[in-house]
């Protein structure tokens, strides 16, 4: 692995490594901050008093507020550049993660991760939009699964934290020390410039971001994306979200045994999203996601029925290792599919809009583990949503490797190809 990202960095300028790491960190600092409620909601549950379904709507909370954010910060990017709002959302979202380790009671904490979901939904279209504006169109598969993989690195993060922070200083201390990481991706951004694709089309075009709407096809792919991207947050979602829940509570298995299976697992998303970003150049985005989803279809009642630690580690792995290999493909393949003139607003806010619809996926399988159980909850939910992504991705379009900044992309929808 490590020789396959030097070979891909081989020819980047620093400027576009600086671009690729501050998404990376950006993205990573999300989901570190986002798993640590994952890691200890039935912990906060039981401090608060509250019920575990209950406790499930702080992330539904995190994923409503989501499209806000990317609506926000979106529109801000489109009309003034990338840089300043990325940097204004890393401090928002650094604040307000810090000041989860001081609510009171679970209503503050609840509005409180509403708040954060704002941040979290700015950071990912955004980032996407610089790293993959300032990447190589040949090289656009590879980090757009690496970037993903950023997900799944803050995943394994707070998955680390919980093992050494929270015996000492409990679920706070996880909160306050999120502020560490969160400062060192501020740092980092800070050194990126601006992309230059963003500046090339705002000298050539005078069409306002809401005005590219008016083309039916960029409407009609609008919708189109947010339902994939529905199911492909049911997916993600299904597969994390109720997983060290069901370890813990559903096989009474020790915390620290969940936390090593998610660590496993989390490796395992890492390796995928890279792996398969890199085939998506020569298989096709679509066909790529396909063959991701179709081998997690396969692994499905392994993942389920396993009950012992071994066969829960090595079940997960292979399950985000398809996952977030379908995943890894998403970067590259909205950005590819978005005009110039409103990248920093279509890719996240038809990935956060699909979140909203997605946003009762915990809740729903804890109702379903609680009537039923935790390996049904999953059977349940997973199945479906895998068939989902692969349907939809079979009936959509690509754009692979097309170049932006050109006539192709500059105020209307890009020539797709088949895949």
């Amino acid at each position: 692995m490590l020789s396959t990202v030097r070979e891909q960095a081989r020819g980047l300028t620093k400027d576009q490594r600086n671009a690729f790491l501050a998404a990376y960190l950006g993205w990573t600092m999300d989901a570190f901050d986002y798993f640590l409620v994952v890691l200890v909601y039935s912990e906060i549950a039981d401090d608060f008093h509250v019920s575990l379904t209950t406790m499930a709507y702080l992330t539904t909370a995190t994923l409503v507020m989501r499209p806000v954010g990317a609506f926000v910060f979106g529109l801000w990017a489109d009309k003034r550049g990338r840089r300043v709002p990325l940097m204004v959302d890393v401090v928002f979202y650094s604040v307000v993660g810090f000041a989860c380790a001081f609510a009171p009671d679970y209503a503050v904490l609840l509005v409180l991760r509403l708040l954060y979901g704002i941040g979290m939904g700015g950071e990912w279209g955004l980032g996407a939009a610089l790293a993959m504006e300032k990447i190589p169109p040949a090289k656009r598969g590879f980090w757009s699964g690496m970037l993903q993989g950023g997900y799944s690195f803050g995943y394994l993060l707070a998955a680390v934290a919980f093992l050494f922070i929270e015996p000492s200083f409990g679920w706070r201390g996880l909160f306050a020390f999120s502020l560490v990481p969160a400062l060192v991706a501020l740092w980092v951004r800070s050194k990126v410039g601006e992309s230059e694709v963003w500046q090339r089309s705002a000298r050539l075009t005078t069409t306002r971001p809401g005005e590219v709407f008016r083309d039916p096809v960029i409407l009609r792919r609008f919708v189109y994306l947010v339902l994939l991207m529905t199911a492909f947050n049911l997916m993600s979602h299904g597969t994390q979200d109720i997983y060290p829940t069901f370890v813990k509570k559903g096989l009474g298995m020790s915390a620290d045994t969940s936390i090593v299976i998610a660590i496993v697992y989390n490796v395992g998303a890492m390796i995928g999203g890279p792996l398969l970003g890199a085939y998506s150049e020569r298989l096709g985005r679509r066909r790529t996601v396909m063959i991701a989803a179709a081998a997690g279809v396969l692994v499905v009642p392994l993942f389920a029925l396993s009950t012992t630690a071994g066969w829960l580690a090595f079940s997960s792995f292979l399950m985000q290792l398809c996952v977030q290999g379908a995943w890894g493909v998403i970067p590259a393949h909205l950005s590819e599919l978005s005009p110039d003139a409103i990248r920093g607003f279509y890719p996240g806010v038809t990935y956060q809009l699909g979140n909203l619809i997605a946003a009762l996926n915990l809740p729903i399988q804890e109702a379903l583990a609680t009537h039923y159980s935790y390996p049904t909850a999953l059977m349940l939910t997973v199945f479906p949503t895998l068939a989902l992504v692969i349907v939809l991705s079979a009936i959509g379009k690509e754009a692979r490797g097309i170049a932006f900044g050109t006539a192709a992309t500059r105020d209307r929808a890009p020539e797709t190809t088949t895949g």
